[in-house]
């Protein structure tokens, strides 16, 4: 499995310079290189960079094998955009947005980031420092700083590129890591997740996650946002810069701590973990003005990655299950009516009468729903 590691670089002036100057000149060559590959039609790397080369190391000061990343990162962009477009992510052809998509070559930013290979980087672990390659010349000794896990992680599988990337002042790497896939069990059971908005996740046992504090702190978060936005000062855009990624990184973690609790459970238990499959759901449903930024804050589909991807890392068993109805049916009787939900916190059946917490509910429908998928999932295949 792939496993992203990020580690925070601690440069000196001199090389912070250098990496600055770096990162612009590889990402004006890459704008270059991509109104070159949208005036000619030429997608592929052979044919752009036998058209790009020479020029993006005369014009930028770029090496060999900068270079050849730089046109690689272009193609790569083109070919992500293709796939959005096929797969109609930028709307209809006559929208604005799919119109500018096709009609405009793709531009990059200049402190966008930009992938190094062994050749033009190098990791020293036992000093933690790094070697890396800069307009200026190869800069040497930069030191960076991760936990003690990261850090064996690194030395044990670190593979492929690594991308340079400058956020808000401060030098990261980002490395990609090739993990060995754990052998996955034969789950005894299946634990049930339901997601929400007011409980973030509800476990088929009962464990109930709430969202009541993060909802109170996106909206203090909220609320300070506007108090500094209307001030209008140089201080108040500083110190909203400085709040730009805070509440995302405080719902990421909140995401981390619950799906890591959840998939402990599971590994201790020998059960395995299914979720709903929530995807598609703003094109579903129609929300009020008021409704709309609490549903596109709502970490749902990073907490299922979170879910997905821990699970896979110890080996329990992830499935996700059909979300139709899973808070409407009894797990009883299987009668299923939107009466049952009398409201949003209580489930209670018209027909057999059970009744409980409507999440628990709805996480004990998603696990037996998990273990007939699960039947289907090994069956042996019929033979001819």
């Amino acid at each position: 499995m792939k496993l992203v590691v990020q580690v925070k670089l601690l440069p000196t002036p001199e090389q912070a310079s250098a990496l600055e100057a770096t990162l612009r000149a590889c990402n004006r060559a890459a704008s270059y290189a991509s109104q070159v590959a949208f005036a000619k039609d030429l997608k592929d790397r052979n044919s752009l960079r036998k058209e790009v080369y020479a020029d993006l190391k005369a014009r930028f000061g770029l090496s060999a094998q900068p270079t050849v990343r730089a046109v690689k990162k272009v193609v790569d962009a083109y070919a992500t955009l293709k796939a959005s477009l096929r797969a109609g992510n930028l709307g209809p052809p006559t929208s604005r947005r799919f119109r500018a998509a096709v009609g405009t070559p793709i531009r990059f930013r200049l402190e966008a980031a930009q992938p190094f290979d062994d050749r033009c980087l190098s990791w020293q672990y036992d000093a933690r420092t790094v070697s890396i390659w800069t307009v200026a010349g190869r800069m040497r000794c930069i030191r960076f700083v991760c936990s003690p896990d990261q850090l064996k992680t690194l030395n044990a599988h670190r593979k492929g590129e690594s991308d340079l990337v400058r956020r808000d002042g401060k030098w990261f790497l980002i490395a990609t890591c090739d993990l060995p896939d754990p052998e996955v069990y034969e789950p005894a059971d299946w634990i049930g997740v339901d997601r929400g908005i007011v409980n973030l996740a509800t476990t088929s046992d009962g464990t109930n996650y709430q969202g009541r504090r993060l909802g109170r702190y996106r909206r203090w978060q909220a609320r300070k946002r506007a108090e500094l936005q209307q001030k209008r000062t140089r201080s108040a855009r500083r110190r909203l810069a400085r709040r730009r990624r805070k509440e995302q990184r405080h719902a990421t973690q909140v995401n981390h701590r619950i799906s890591k609790e959840i998939v402990s459970v599971a590994q201790r238990t020998g059960r395995g973990i299914a979720v709903e499959a929530l995807g598609g759901i703003r094109e579903r449903v129609r929300l009020r003005r008021d409704q709309r930024g609490t549903l596109s804050s709502w970490p749902f589909h990073q907490l299922g990655q979170h879910l997905a991807y821990k699970a896979r890392r110890a080996g329990v068993p992830f499935l996700e299950v059909d979300a139709a109805y899973t808070s409407q049916r009894c797990p009883r009787c299987g009668h299923t009516e939107r009466a049952n939900g009398s409201d949003r916190d209580h489930f209670c059946c018209r027909r057999c009468g059970l009744a409980g917490p409507a999440d628990v509910v709805a996480g004990v429908n998603v696990r037996d729903r998990a273990r007939s998928a699960w039947v289907l999932v090994t069956a042996p295949a019929p033979s001819p």
